[in-house]
């Protein structure tokens, strides 16, 4: 089993940053995919970007392709997701997922985070 705790949401005016971080328990993260993803009110769940473990290659969704950027510590356990130049359609409740295989939908991953809520004023 894994567990994800996600810290690092917030407010935030337009065009700033925050940094997202989901720290795992339970179990190394090595071999494992960690997902982004995003949901806003009456909207399905967006995925944002993930990360493998081990090599650290990052795939991200076109709309946020060039503001968002993920890094990994894994002596920490931890995720971290680097929102930039943030636009209020970015307000959303923020998850961190991670699962066994590539993939770009929720049910591609297995273990969540609690969720963040990300708000970008304008």
């Amino acid at each position: 089993q894994v567990q994800l705790a996600q810290s690092g949401g917030g407010l935030v005016e337009a065009g700033g940053s925050l940094t997202l971080s989901c720290a795992a328990s339970g179990r190394t993260l090595r071999d494992y995919v960690m997902g982004w993803f995003r949901q806003a009110p009456g909207n399905e769940r967006e995925f944002v970007g993930r990360i493998g473990w081990n090599n650290g290659y990052t795939v991200f969704a076109n709309s946020v392709k060039g503001r968002f950027t993920i890094s990994r510590d894994a002596a920490k356990n931890t995720a971290y997701l680097h929102l930039n130049s943030l636009e209020p359609v970015d307000t959303a409740v923020y998850y961190c997922a991670a699962g066994a295989i590539l993939g770009t939908t929720p049910q591609a991953y297995r273990y969540w985070g609690q969720g963040t809520q990300v708000t970008v004023s304008s």
